[in-house]
């Protein structure tokens, strides 16, 4: 009588264990990952003196409609204030058919995003707005940046793809090479 004990007391042992590592590996999965901040390229001429806009290339989803071949857009996305308030959210597509992400003007300031990335579940993004340009923020593994740029301009994700240009101060006059 002991011995059936011992067994079914093992078979808890494991299912506890299993139970407790599956807890684990999707409460790893479902916190969000944190970026450093992001803000416009630092060498893109500015548009107009007001406030900025943000332009967020989230994850891409597969759409389709009856027989029609499939098509991709970003997901949508959360932009808050530095307190924690809802300020937008963004339904990220121009067009039913459009696969370009939204682009929403800003006053500037300091925000945070909060978007599906490829290869992870959420992303928090800090980001600086700035008069004049457009952040943008690359989650979807398809932004290089300039051939020769350094790895200290740039902000990535934790599997090595670049995000965006990490925030730096205004330099005026020069033209845009990558956005």
């Amino acid at each position: 009588m002991s011995g059936v004990f011992f067994i079914s007391g093992m078979k808890d042992i494991i299912l506890l264990l299993g139970a407790g590592l599956v807890s684990l590996l999707v409460g790893c999965a479902s916190t969000p990952v944190a970026l450093a901040p992001v803000g416009p390229n630092p060498v893109s001429v500015r548009s107009n003196p007001s406030g900025g806009g943000l332009q967020v290339f989230s994850s891409l989803v597969g759409r389709s409609e009856g027989d029609n071949p499939v098509w991709y857009q970003h997901t949508g996305y959360y932009i808050y204030d530095l307190h924690g308030k809802l300020v937008k959210r963004v339904d990220n597509t121009i067009g039913y058919y459009a696969e370009a992400p939204r682009r929403v003007a800003l006053p500037s300031g300091k925000y945070l995003v909060k978007a599906q990335a490829s290869d992870y579940l959420w992303v928090d993004v800090p980001v600086t707005i700035k008069p004049g340009r457009t952040t943008r923020v690359h989650l979807d593994d398809s932004w290089k940046p300039p051939t020769g740029t350094p790895k200290t301009q740039l902000v990535c994700l934790p599997n090595g793809n670049p995000a965006g240009w990490r925030v730096s101060p205004d330099k005026a006059g020069v033209t845009m090479r990558g956005s």
